[in-house]
């Protein structure tokens, strides 16, 4: 019997994160929290549809309508999440679903469908290889395991971060931590999302959304806010002031999400996202002893189309990336949000 395609509705929601958390390939992201959020904070349209056969989901596919005069007109798995795509039981369900994707971009005029998977091969759709990477990695439950599973070097570095005299605390307190994320991707030249959305996170996923915040005599100097997923922990939005780094923050912060995530979330996994080939932030998670896993994603592409560079390695956005560092903090904060909206 063939899969029959169907939109979710509230009475659904309970059924679609069951079937998301006991399906090996689920991600945190497929998860329907997503939905309200991003409808709320950015008011991109959904489009999350699920299988069902026998009266019984085999298949999900979260989906949103990005449009956008500068980025273009797009549907998104999942917008600022670095997982999506169909999630599926079985070929003929995740054929189903990639083909409502299809009908959909078709009815919607888009450019192009982008499935943000893990492993973009099982479909014979355009990839892009060579700019994204994920890290991830088995933890251990003995602390000084995981000491050990870090390279010698970096180890060293570590190590001189845990005598520094510096304190974390953990909580859920956002006004805070965006001050230092604002403050942090100012000076790499990148927009700032809205406050509203991490509020919206915070609230929506509760108990499996925390900030871990790293101090130095009582002063914030670096802080992350991580999610939590089955038995893995990954550390989703980092960031620190220029003194961080000359404390070693970083190193410190990211060694105590993964011992708090160990002792307390009985954690197992580590997922150290996404980072962009060639960037510090992939060299700093490679040292670290974190294998980068290729990450290409999956397109389709409308004719006369092609696959936008839509990120910062890209030249043409070499000059407004250096403008924006300059920026005071409080214009950032203020036009960044409506250029994130359309980035996805």
């Amino acid at each position: 019997m063939a899969p029959v395609i169907r939109d979710l509705a509230g009475q659904h929601y309970q059924a679609w994160d069951n079937f998301v958390l006991t399906t090996p390939n689920g991600t945190f992201f497929h998860q329907t929290g997503w939905r309200d959020v991003i409808e709320r904070a950015f008011r991109h349209t959904s489009h999350y549809v699920f299988a069902e056969q026998d009266g019984v989901i085999s298949g999900v596919l979260p989906l949103f309508h990005v449009r956008s005069v500068l980025f273009g007109n797009r549907l998104l798995s999942v917008p600022f999440c670095v997982y999506g795509g169909p999630l599926a039981a079985d070929a003929a369900t995740a054929e189903a679903l990639t083909e409502y994707a299809i009908g959909l971009m078709r009815r919607l005029g888009s450019d192009l469908i982008e499935f943000r998977m893990r492993d973009p091969h099982s479909l014979s759709w355009a990839t892009r290889p060579g700019l994204y990477a994920t890290f991830r990695k088995t933890i251990h439950t003995d602390p000084e395991q995981n000491l050990k599973a870090i390279p010698r070097k970096q180890r060293a570095v570590v190590r001189k971060a845990l005598a520094n005299g510096l304190q974390s605390t953990i909580d859920q307190e956002v006004d805070g931590f965006y001050r230092i994320y604002a403050e942090s991707v100012r000076n790499l030249g990148t927009p700032v999302f809205p406050r509203r959305y991490l509020h919206l996170l915070m609230a929506r996923f509760g108990q499996a959304a925390e900030i871990l915040t790293v101090t130095e005599n009582a002063t914030p100097v670096s802080a992350v806010l991580s999610f939590f997923f089955r038995d893995e922990v990954l550390p989703y939005y980092g960031a620190g002031r220029s003194r961080a780094r000359e404390l070693g923050a970083f190193d410190f912060m990211y060694w105590q999400v993964m011992n708090n995530a160990v002792q307390k979330r009985d954690a197992r996994m580590f997922d150290f996202g996404r980072s962009k080939v060639g960037t510090g932030a992939f060299a700093f998670k490679k040292n670290w002893g974190f294998p980068p896993q290729p990450l290409e994603y999956a397109y389709r592409v409308a004719p006369g189309r092609k696959i936008p560079e839509n990120n910062p390695l890209n030249p043409k956005y070499r000059i407004m990336i250096e403008l924006w560092k300059r920026l005071p903090l409080p214009i950032a904060n203020w036009l960044g949000p409506p250029i994130v909206r359309g980035i996805g």
